[in-house]
């Protein structure tokens, strides 16, 4: 069984649900909680997503095809 089919198998159970549903209700709480926190994170995340898109998005800038 692979990697994929293992998580859809949890997913799909009873206990998976509810540590799906439980993660949710966390998720939600912290959010409702901590707005302003999360909100003030909100730039810096952003200005850190761009390069690490960056890095990992170009896969080596190009050096698969052509190698001159």
């Amino acid at each position: 069984m692979t990697n994929i089919a293992s998580i859809r198998c949890f997913l799909s159970s009873k206990i998976g649900l509810a540590f799906t549903l439980g993660l949710s209700v966390l998720g939600v709480y912290l959010l409702w909680t901590h707005t302003g926190h999360v909100l003030l994170a909100v730039p810096y995340v952003v200005l850190l997503a761009c390069p690490l898109m960056h890095l990992f998005g170009h896969h080596g800038h190009g050096k698969k095809g052509n190698p001159s």
